[in-house]
């Protein structure tokens, strides 16, 4: 079985971790306000997201809003601005929040009917010369139990999820490797 790649890039391949990926297709599925922050109406509807209850706002104070109660009902009035720190504060909040309320909803589609299938578009080596390029196709995986998967995306933990990753893409047999860095993957729910 190969070991992870630690000098990815080396001969000129592109690509991107493939729990990197899935991360990034997790966050697309998650739909939120599509108002930016800075906006007045992106702003104020994120702060009624996280004010909508008292676990809401632990939540978001948890993942780093570090505004007083005063604060924040000066804000909902519209009678204080928040600057740029904070607004990247309420932003980075509310789609930690968003990402823990729609988990176990994301989590039971994902699971359901056996699994989801998911399709691995191998890395770029449009850069690499011709003797160091590897043979690599488009495959397909089916995955399970997303359990890891989404429990780390939910937590942030990077190193976790590449972990719960790499375990699921080992059913690929002895070509898991190839698959660790991808150019795309793709799944629904």
């Amino acid at each position: 079985m190969p070991e992870y790649t630690h000098d990815f890039g080396h001969y000129g391949a592109r690509g991107i971790k493939g729990s990197e990926a899935a991360a990034r297709q997790l966050d697309r599925l998650v739909e939120g306000i599509a108002s930016p922050v800075t906006s007045r109406r992106g702003l104020l509807a994120r702060l009624h997201y996280l004010n909508r209850s008292p676990h809401a706002l632990r939540q978001a104070k948890e993942a780093g809003l570090r505004a007083s109660d005063r604060t924040l009902r000066a804000w909902l009035a519209e009678e204080r601005r928040p600057n740029r720190a904070n607004l990247d504060r309420i932003d980075l909040a509310y789609w930690s929040v968003r990402r823990l309320n729609v988990a176990r909803y994301l989590l039971a589609r994902l699971n359901s009917r056996g699994g989801t299938r998911v399709e691995l578009h191998p890395l770029n080596q449009s850069q690499v010369a011709q003797p160091h390029q590897r043979v690599l196709g488009f495959r397909t995986l089916n995955i399970r139990q997303w359990d890891r998967i989404v429990a780390a995306w939910v937590a942030g933990d990077e190193r976790a999820l590449d972990d719960a990753w790499i375990d699921q893409i080992a059913d690929l047999g002895s070509d898991w490797g190839k698959y660790e860095y991808v150019s795309n993957l793709g799944f629904a729910a």
